[in-house]
């Protein structure tokens, strides 16, 4: 049957405000409607964040697939915990840029919004090669300390080195995405993940079959690069708000104390929340590779999901930060309440997908009976609490878009090293749950931990930050 006149209209406008918010066209993210605001922002976010999704789920697809494929997979799940302190530190810089970043570009000052991406990408840099370094000569303690069998630290090893080894990429991608965000550049750092992405896909099961599990590393540390040389390109090009030149890096000591003092909360706050994952995979190891594997799998399709509906509270942070640089708190309020509506149905539709089709996402994933079990489980258990973790990122990601990193950090302590990590441990150990002990520990403490952040937005403190 035809489309009528009207349906086509709409599905027509639909499809060219969609290419608008990916091709990345300038707009005042302070005067439009917030509606407007939002969806073009949150597009581009979305894709992007889907492509860094898929990074850790084509890693753990070809990797199941070599030989001795359990090993190799628990490989990837330990290192990946240790490397949490990287990402943590990665996220904390692109926050406190984009933080900084849309503060400027709201209050119509490009210049100091470009010297301080560049005051940005220095600090980034300082303390990439610090990780790099150690990350890479200790690598088979990394793994022994995760809890990592002999068999896996010997399988591991030259794995673990290499993705230390590109820090600096990693660093690099996460910190001049934020950058961008900031501004309001959302197609561009959708853009370089789409291109790091679509290079380790290509590469990834090519260097596999030469270098096997190694070769998996060297694919997504390369495919990193790609990405961030097109970064580069751009902010040297200055096609946008941000064109940053040579003498921008010039270190200047205010904007280098307001970036360092809010990213070090910021990666305080991360890490709060990546050490509890790290202490779950060590948890897991006390119930053999299997339940290790099958935990990281989870993870990993969780990531997939979650990471879309990151890009999108990602817009809360550019839209409040521009707002309150030009002076609009109250729009800046809207925009989140507003991002967070959209947040939550899309994760409420996710939930929906896992409780009906978590097997048979697994089992494409990973054919290990075993694994499939326990991934499966934990999928099922960890998305009843969806809704709450899509309404309560939008809000973490508000209150650091404002600059005020503080508020989310003490959340985070109290909800996974006060409550979470007792909690598993009694679940799992203590009450001899198991493995389930710990996703049930996962989902609770996500779900009070959004509730409280809420609690604390609606009082409004954040609004007064000044940066």
């Amino acid at each position: 049957m035809p489309l009528n006149q009207p349906t086509r209209i709409r599905i027509s406008s639909v499809v060219s405000f969609i290419k608008e918010a990916i091709r990345g066209e300038n707009h005042d993210f302070t005067q439009i409607s917030i509606r407007k605001a939002v969806l073009l922002l949150a597009i581009p976010m979305i894709l992007e964040m889907m492509m860094e999704s898929v990074f850790a789920v084509v890693d753990m697809f070809f990797v199941g697939r070599i030989e001795h494929g359990r090993q190799a997979v628990s490989t990837v799940v330990l290192t990946e915990s240790v490397l949490t302190i990287l990402y943590s530190a990665a996220m904390a810089l692109s926050m406190g840029a984009t933080a900084v970043v849309a503060r400027r570009v709201g209050e119509k000052n490009n210049e100091a919004a470009a010297k301080s991406a560049a005051q940005a990408i220095n600090l980034g840099m300082m303390i990439t090669v610090i990780i790099s370094i150690s990350g890479s000569f200790f690598a088979p303690d990394v793994l022994r300390i995760m809890g990592g069998s002999a068999e896996v630290i010997v399988m591991g090893t030259t794995y673990t080195r290499i993705m230390f080894g590109g820090s600096a990429v990693i660093t690099l991608l996460f910190l001049i995405n934020g950058i961008f965000r900031g501004a309001g550049n959302a197609s561009i750092a959708m853009w370089s993940l789409w291109i790091a992405n679509g290079c380790n896909i290509i590469l990834c099961p090519v260097l596999i079959h030469f270098f096997g599990l190694p070769g998996a590393a060297i694919a997504t540390t390369i495919g990193r690069g790609i990405g961030v040389c097109y970064q580069l390109y751009h902010l040297a090009r200055g096609k946008g708000l941000l064109h940053i030149k040579w003498h921008h890096f010039r270190v200047d000591w205010s904007i280098f104390k307001t970036l360092f003092s809010l990213s070090w909360v910021v990666f305080l706050q991360f890490l709060i929340g990546s050490a509890s994952w790290m202490f779950l995979a060590n948890l897991m190891t006390h119930f053999g590779d299997a339940a290790v594997a099958g935990y990281g799998v989870a993870i990993r399709i969780l990531m997939f999901f979650i990471l879309p509906a990151w890009g999108m509270s990602n817009a809360a942070a550019t839209l409040v930060g521009q707002n309150l640089g030009a002076q609009q708190p109250d729009r800046a309020e809207k925009s989140v309440w507003r991002t967070a509506k959209y947040n939550a149905i899309f994760m409420g539709i996710v939930s929906l997908i896992f409780l009906v089709g978590s097997e048979q996402i697994v089992h494409f994933m990973n054919k290990d009976a075993d694994v499939v079990e326990i991934a499966t489980q934990a999928l099922r258990i960890v998305s009843l609490g969806y809704i709450f973790y899509g309404v309560g990122m939008v809000v973490t990601n508000a209150f650091n878009g404002a600059g005020d990193t503080k508020t989310p950090t003490i959340i985070n302590l109290f909800g996974f090293w006060v409550f979470q990590i007792p909690f598993a441990y009694l679940m799992a150990i203590t009450f001899n749950f198991g493995y389930t002990g710990c996703f049930i520990s996962i989902v609770t403490a996500e779900t009070l931990i959004a509730i409280a952040g809420v609690i604390l937005f609606r009082r409004g403190r954040w609004k007064k930050v000044k940066i």
